[in-house]
């Protein structure tokens, strides 16, 4: 099964925005990620509905970060792309009536549950600005180019 890396991708985007000047381009974002400009318009259309980028159109236009990185957190982030659910591993639910598949799903629902609460609070916690103070950390530190070829 594939991950969904939406997250991980416009987090990556959103670093990369708020240390360039101006407006980036659907075209330079997707050569950035390897994918196609619609696919970048259409999961940036997200973070402009709430309000952490906004779009120019016309000639010279492109994406421009409007979001306060001290507020927002990376679980925003990943409501505002359409993230899926936390964890796709669920229930089974064909046959209600069967003590043993009331007891597993007892067990399950009730591990997922605590997973999911501990990893959206982690998330929740985490600004985009703890992002990109890590990021200077390392680029300082490991004398790194900022997107290495």
């Amino acid at each position: 099964m594939r991950n969904d890396s939406r997250l991980s991708r416009m987090l990556h985007v959103l670093l990369h925005m708020a240390r360039h000047e101006g407006v980036m381009t659907s075209e330079t974002i997707a050569a950035m990620l390897g994918t196609n400009p619609v696919v970048v318009r259409r999961t940036m259309a997200g973070l402009r509905d709430a309000g952490y980028v906004r779009s120019e159109k016309g000639h010279g236009g492109g994406w421009i970060i409007a979001a306060d990185f001290e507020t927002v957190s990376l679980l925003d982030v990943h409501q505002a792309v359409g993230g899926p659910r936390i964890f796709a591993i669920g229930n089974e639910h064909s046959n209600p009536d069967c003590a043993i598949e009331g007891a597993v799903n007892a067990a399950l629902a009730d591990a997922l549950s605590e997973a999911e609460a501990l990893l959206i609070t982690r998330l929740g916690a985490v600004k985009l600005a703890d992002l990109a103070r890590n990021f200077n950390a390392r680029c300082a530190s490991e004398k790194v180019s900022p997107h290495p070829a």
